[in-house]
C-alpha cells in the first residue's frame, strides 16, 4: 500500500480520533464499571454473551481508530485487562463488604476439614468455628489454603451478622492489594485506547516522516544491477499482468521490486488501461491486480 493511500486511509478510520479515543475510554470504564456490578448478581450464561457482544462493538470502534494490523493486539490487551480487572475488583467486593458491617469476635475451632479431591482445584482446608459462649458463628466455614489451625484453638475473627459472608481474619479480609491491582488494570485497558490514539495522531505520523526511509525496491535494483529504464519496466508490468496466473482468490500477484522506478499509482494506472484494478488493502508487500478490488490504489 502507497504512502498517499495509506493517508488515505487513515482519515477515512478517524476523522475525529481525538474524540473517538475518549469516547472508547468512556465507554471501557462503563462496560467494567457496569460488568462489576452484574457479576455479583448473574451466572457466566449472561456474563458471557456479554463479554463476546462487547468485544464486537469494540472491534468496531477499535477499526475506526486503529489501523488493520493494530486491531488484534488491541483488541486483546482492552479486553484481557478489562476482564481481569472486573473480576479482580469482584474478589475485593466481599472483603470491603465484610470490613464494612463484620464485627470482630473471639471464636473457637471446633471442626476442620480438607476439600474433596478430584475437583480440579487445590483442596482447601474449611474449620467450622463457634463463640466461646458455645453458639454458633453466622455464615459459612472459615477457608484458609493451608492447615492454619488445630481444633479447640481459639482466635479472632471479622465475622457477617447476616451470614452471607465467610468469616475471615482481619489480616485476610484486607482488600487494598486487590484494589490496587484492579485499578492499575483499568488504568492499563484506558491507557491502550490512549496509546492507539497517540499511534495514528498527525503528530506521531509527522515524527515518522523525519526518519529516514529505506526504498526497498531503490536497494534491489542497486543489488542486482538492474539498469532497465521506466518505460521498459512498465512493459514488463504489462507483460506480467497479461501472462500471470492468478490466484485462488483472483487477484494477479506481482513483486514491487523488480519494478523499482514504476511507483504504485502509475502501476494501477497501467492496470486500469488493461482492465483491471489495483488492490489497496492487505497486499503483504506484493501488488495485487484483479477486476474487481476491496479498495483501489488512486491512479496517477
Amino acid at each position: 500500500m502507497s504512502g498517499v493511500a495509506q493517508d488515505e486511509a487513515r482519515v477515512r478510520r478517524a476523522r475525529h480520533p481525538l474524540a473517538l479515543a475518549i469516547g472508547i475510554g468512556f465507554y471501557v470504564l462503563a462496560v467494567i464499571a457496569g460488568m462489576f456490578v452484574l457479576v455479583g448478581t448473574v451466572g457466566p450464561g449472561v456474563q458471557v454473551p456479554l463479554w463476546i457482544a462487547h468485544g464486537l462493538l469494540l472491534a468496531v470502534l477499535v477499526r475506526k481508530l486503529a489501523a488493520k494490523e493494530s486491531i488484534a493486539y488491541a483488541m486483546t490487551c482492552i479486553l484481557v485487562t478489562s476482564l481481569i480487572s472486573v473480576y479482580t475488583a469482584d474478589m475485593a467486593r466481599d472483603d470491603l463488604t465484610l470490613q464494612q458491617r463484620g464485627e470482630n469476635i473471639a471464636v473457637r475451632v471446633v471442626e476442620k476439614w480438607q476439600d474433596p479431591a478430584g475437583q480440579g482445584k487445590a483442596r482447601e482446608y474449611n474449620y467450622a468455628l463457634e463463640r466461646l459462649d458455645g453458639s454458633k458463628v453466622p455464615g459459612p466455614a472459615l477457608k484458609a489454603s493451608s492447615d492454619l489451625y488445630d481444633v479447640g484453638q481459639t482466635l479472632t475473627v471479622l465475622a457477617d451478622p447476616k451470614g452471607e459472608l465467610r468469616p475471615k481474619t482481619s489480616a485476610r479480609s484486607d482488600a487494598t492489594r486487590e484494589v490496587i491491582v484492579s485499578a492499575a488494570l483499568t488504568l492499563g485497558a484506558v491507557g491502550a485506547v490512549a496509546w492507539m490514539a497517540w499511534r495514528w495522531s498527525d503528530s506521531a505520523r509527522r515524527r515518522g516522516k523525519r526518519q529516514p526511509v529505506v526504498d526497498v525496491r531503490k536497494v534491489y535494483k542497486a543489488v542486482t544491477r538492474n539498469t532497465s529504464t521506466q518505460e521498459e519496466q512498465e512493459e514488463q508490468l504489462r507483460e506480467a499482468l497479461r501472462t500471470y496466473p492468478a490466484d485462488r482468490r483472483g487477484y494477479i500477484k506481482v513483486p514491487p521490486e523488480e519494478y523499482p522506478d514504476v511507483s504504485q499509482r502509475r502501476a494501477s494506472r497501467i492496470a486500469w488501461e488493461m482492465g483491471l484494478r489495483a488492490e489497496a488493502a492487505g497486499n503483504r508487500g506484493s501488488w495485487r491486480f484483479r477486476e474487481t478490488v476491496v479498495e483501489e490504489v488512486p491512479r496517477d
